[in-house]
């Protein structure tokens, strides 16, 4: 039975999401992900202006006459959600937690891709796989999949980003478009993720809480790793060791940077402290350009 406050929750993430989607992202999501690849369609008799290199020589060698093979743009894509559930995402400082965000934007990525009849899949992980949603279409697999999100309470602690793309990997087949979505507390993963996107479109989706970038100044902090449950005791208070900490995280991300520059893949920055369909549309205005 699912608690009438997921439901609740479900409903208002639905209703907004869709209107974000209807509103906002109509057209921007097929005019970037679309056409994507080509897939065979038919042969048929060679016609003057058609190019020679198409031509079907075993076909052409059983008739007698000239045939051509006709390929047409693919139409359907799969859709991956790739959700880390890890005890880190379970935070935020200012609007909402790290995983609602990433519910909200799992919802917003299905329902533009079930409104092109895209298939939508969800694969959650911390340090283990703890689901996973084959790719189907329809806009009740849509609410599943944000129930799911929503509602499940992970066994694991950690983050294990490694084997999430590795299972990606065995168990869907063909190329998809996998949405990445995590806050990326994790270690030098840029090999599995060059590995994924060349056989997949990767995009991170970093989810970013304002609080990791600085400390502030209120005295004596006990601070608790979430993953790791490791703890440590500072002094916020102090000038020196707000700066250390800042540079730290920038070092952090400057790594992080450099990790998906080395696996060739787009990133998208999204915030706990700001509405994320401006990053979103940038993201797709972006994609448009470069095709």
């Amino acid at each position: 039975m699912i608690p009438a406050e997921i439901l609740k929750q479900v409903r208002r993430i639905e209703i907004y999401t869709n209107r974000v989607v209807n509103e906002t992202m109509a057209g921007r999501y097929e005019s970037v992900f679309k056409g994507r690849g080509i897939e065979f369609d038919e042969v048929r008799e060679y016609q003057p202006g058609d190019e020679v290199r198409s031509i079907d020589w075993n076909v052409t060698a059983r008739t007698g006459r000239p045939h051509i093979k006709r390929f047409v743009e693919e139409r359907e894509l799969t859709v991956m959600c790739l959700v880390d559930l890890s005890r880190s995402t379970a935070f935020g400082s200012v609007r909402q937690l790290k995983n609602r965000l990433a519910a909200e934007l799992c919802a917003v990525l299905a329902f533009s891709a079930i409104k092109n009849h895209d298939k939508v899949g969800l694969l959650i992980f911390t340090d283990r796989i703890e689901r996973f949603i084959p790719p189907k279409k329809g806009p009740r697999h849509v609410l599943r999949v944000i129930r799911e999100v929503l509602s499940f309470e992970p066994v694991g602690h950690g983050t294990d980003m490694r084997g999430a793309l590795e299972y990606l990997n065995r168990v869907v087949r063909h190329k998809s478009v996998a949405f990445l979505i995590s806050d990326f507390v994790v270690g030098d993963v840029r090999s599995p993720l060059a590995v994924s996107n060349r056989r997949h479109d990767v995009i991170a989706m970093h989810l970013v809480d304002p609080r990791q970038e600085t400390l502030p100044s209120i005295g004596w902090l006990r601070l608790e790793d979430a993953e790791t449950g490791r703890t440590t005791i500072i002094n916020s208070a102090s000038a020196a060791v707000r700066q250390r900490y800042e540079r730290w995280e920038a070092e952090r991300r400057e790594r992080l940077q450099g990790m998906w520059r080395g696996a060739g893949m787009d990133v998208v920055e999204i915030r706990t402290d700001r509405p994320y369909v401006d990053p979103l549309l940038r993201f797709f205005r972006m994609r448009a350009h470069r095709r």
